[in-house]
C-alpha cells in the first residue's frame, strides 16, 4: 500500500470515529430525555393520586354539604379508577368538579370552619397547586424529546430504539381560584 492510500484510510477512520461519537452522544442525550420524561410522568401520577386522595378525604369528612361532597367523591373516585386511556378526561372532570364546588369563597370558609378543616383546606390547596407544575414538567420533557426525535439523524440511525413516541398529558388542571391563592 502506498502512503496516500494509508493516509486516506486514516482520515476515513477518524471521520467515522467522530460521527460515531456524535451519534453515541445524541443517543445518550435521547436516553436521558426519556429517563427525565419517565420520572416526570411518575411525579405527575403521584400528584394526581395525592390530589384525588385529598379530595376523597374532604368529600367524606362531612365538612361540605351532601351535594358538594357527592360531586367531589364521584369525580375523585372516577379519577383514581380511570384506565390510562381515560385518565386525562377523568382528571379534567375532577378539576372541573373542584372549580364548581369551590367557585364560591364561602365554601372554602365552610371547609375551614369544620373540625380539622383548616389542615384539610391547606392540604387540598397544596395538592391542586402541584398538579399543574408536575404536568408542566412532564410536557416540557415530552416537548424536548419530541424535538430531538424529529431530527433526521435520530430517525435514520434509529437512535430512539423501540421507545414509544412521547405523548404529552393534556388535561384541564386549572385550580379553583380561592383554593389556589391560599398560602401553603
Amino acid at each position: 500500500m502506498s502512503r496516500p492510500v494509508i493516509e486516506n484510510l486514516v482520515w476515513i477512520a477518524v471521520a467515522l470515529g467522530v460521527v460515531g461519537v456524535y451519534l453515541s452522544w445524541t443517543a445518550g442525550r435521547l436516553d436521558r430525555l426519556h429517563t427525565r420524561m419517565d420520572a416526570a410522568r411518575a411525579a405527575l401520577d403521584a400528584q394526581l393520586v395525592r390530589r384525588a386522595s385529598v379530595v376523597l378525604e374532604v368529600a367524606t369528612s362531612g365538612a361540605l354539604d351532601p351535594a358538594s361532597s357527592l360531586v367531589l367523591y364521584e369525580a375523585a373516585h372516577a379519577a383514581r379508577q380511570a384506565e390510562e386511556e381515560q385518565r386525562e378526561v377523568a382528571e379534567s372532570e375532577l378539576s372541573q368538579a373542584l372549580r364548581a364546588v369551590f367557585a364560591d369563597a364561602d365554601q372554602v370558609e365552610v371547609l375551614k370552619a369544620a373540625p380539622g378543616g383548616e389542615a384539610a383546606a391547606e392540604e387540598l390547596a397544596a395538592a391542586v397547586r402541584r398538579v399543574p407544575m408536575a404536568r408542566r414538567f412532564l410536557n416540557d420533557a415530552v416537548r424536548a424529546a419530541r424535538a430531538l426525535r424529529r431530527h433526521r439523524k435520530v430517525r435514520w440511525f434509529r437512535l430512539a430504539g423501540h421507545a414509544p413516541f412521547p405523548l404529552a398529558f393534556e388535561m384541564d388542571d386549572e385550580p379553583p381560584v380561592d383554593l389556589a391563592d391560599r398560602p401553603a
